[in-house]
């Protein structure tokens, strides 16, 4: 998943694109550098092992639960899973559940007052940074509660160290069948954690966009303009730019009323990415690629100004970005398989064949013994981008039974039916 900024920020003025900098948008650190000159799989396992010996067990007989939820992730990071917290705060509170707010290593690590006891954790952190996460919150505020995990991930099947983290909680929570499949696998045969599908909660809190429109951006407003919005903190190889801009090329050539924008989130985290997307564009009126840091309110404005979002993602464990742009009433080109097949239909988006491949991943993060993922059939993508942008009626249409089957798929029913199922239905979560 990819995102910048927190969640419905405060609204900003028309032709408020002044770049900002904060945590996330900053270039990383030397220490954090050094760090990745390590083989990614070996920097995985060793800390995954590291932790998990030192972190507090989860408490048994599961504890019961009541009283709310403390929602537990890196809340104030642009991450999938800071926005996938962010959601499930307003997805809980659209329910009536109290709520806190932790976020763990902060030096205020609560937005409040810690929750009381019989309050369980939501936490949105993965399996192998999990024991981690546990060890940099307070001991007395894990023991005795209900933790619930809720994991993203983007592959069929999970690395090995994702085995150590999963006996950290009691339950499981996933964002999409996809996710939850491969999750299936950390959990013995003779009985473990439960795992749920609970997906993300964008229907209650829809993408609101900035009143920043077309010309703020610099698009002609005669041309038909694609957008691939996506964030080089996850893995460029997963997110398949290069697909997107080789078909967009075979679909349009060198059209001047054709405009491609590749918007970039965290574009210095992985320069020698950014340099490869560069040089695939270079010399390309009809491509631009975007790498200004925008407030969240602005990046939603760029995807409902685009004609067509193109998705021809390689993995997606839910897709975010086709969602906010489907929400937004934007047709989507996406490929079909994975996690946004959730919330996609082939009424409700234009959705791309594939064949399945090895998943090789250059930066060593999304792989795992056996792992497969989708290559999208470029002829498909090439022939859905040409009939949408010579038929603005297919567009809209397009746009309007997606907006529709994505307010129908990502309400919060799964989210009450999870709360019910641990002990804390009440008339609000009854009446969802």
């Amino acid at each position: 998943m990819d995102v910048v900024g927190t969640h419905a920020p405060a609204p900003r003025p028309l032709l408020a694109l002044t770049l900002i900098r904060n945590d996330e948008a900053a270039v990383l650190s030397p220490l954090h550098r050094l760090w990745r000159l390590f083989p990614a799989r070996q920097r995985r396992a060793f800390l995954a092992r590291a932790t998990a010996s030192l972190a507090p067990r989860p408490t048994l007989p599961t504890p019961p639960a009541c009283g709310g939820v403390a929602v537990v992730g890196e809340l104030g990071r642009a991450s999938g899973l800071g926005e996938g917290a962010r959601l499930m705060l307003q997805g809980l509170a659209h329910l009536g559940v109290r709520t806190w707010s932790i976020e763990p290593g902060r030096r205020n690590q609560a937005s409040g007052p810690l929750p009381p006891a019989g309050v369980p954790l939501l936490l949105h952190v993965n399996a192998p940074q999990l024991p981690g996460a546990l060890l940099r919150l307070p001991r007395h505020l894990v023991r005795g509660r209900r933790l619930i995990g809720h994991f993203a991930w983007e592959l069929p099947v999970v690395p090995p160290d994702w085995r150590l983290g999963a006996e950290f909680v009691h339950e499981i929570w996933a964002p999409s069948r996809f996710t939850a499949a491969a999750l299936r696998m950390l959990i013995p045969d003779d009985g473990g954690a439960a795992i749920r599908v609970v997906p993300y909660p964008l229907a209650v809190a829809p993408p609101l966009p900035s009143r920043l429109g077309r010309s703020d951006f610099g698009w002609p407003d005669a041309a038909i303009v694609v957008v691939v919005c996506f964030n080089l903190a996850s893995s460029f190889e997963r997110k398949n730019p290069l697909g997107a801009i080789a078909a967009f090329r075979r679909a349009f050539g060198a059209r001047t009323d054709r405009l491609l924008v590749v918007k970039i989130i965290n574009p210095g985290h992985f320069p020698a990415d950014l340099q490869r997307l560069q040089q695939a564009v270079s010399e390309t009126a009809n491509i631009r690629v975007d790498t200004r840091t925008l407030p969240r309110a602005d990046i939603h404005a760029l995807l409902a100004g685009a004609d067509i979002v193109l998705s021809l993602h390689r993995s997606e464990g839910f897709g975010l970005v086709p969602a906010e742009a489907m929400l937004l009433g934007r047709p989507v080109i996406a490929t079909n398989w994975s996690g946004n097949t959730d919330f996609m239909t082939t009424r409700t988006a234009a959705l791309v064949g594939y064949r399945l491949v090895p998943a090789r991943d250059p930066r060593g993060v999304f792989e795992a013994p056996g792992a497969v993922w989708a290559e999208p059939d470029l002829a498909e993508a090439v022939a859905q981008l040409v009939r949408l942008a010579d038929d603005a009626q297919a567009r809209r249409d397009l746009g309007a039974r997606g907006r529709e089957g994505a307010m129908a798929c990502l309400g919060t029913g799964k989210l009450a039916q999870a709360l019910a199922a641990n002990g804390m239905s009440t008339d609000a979560l009854e009446a969802a």
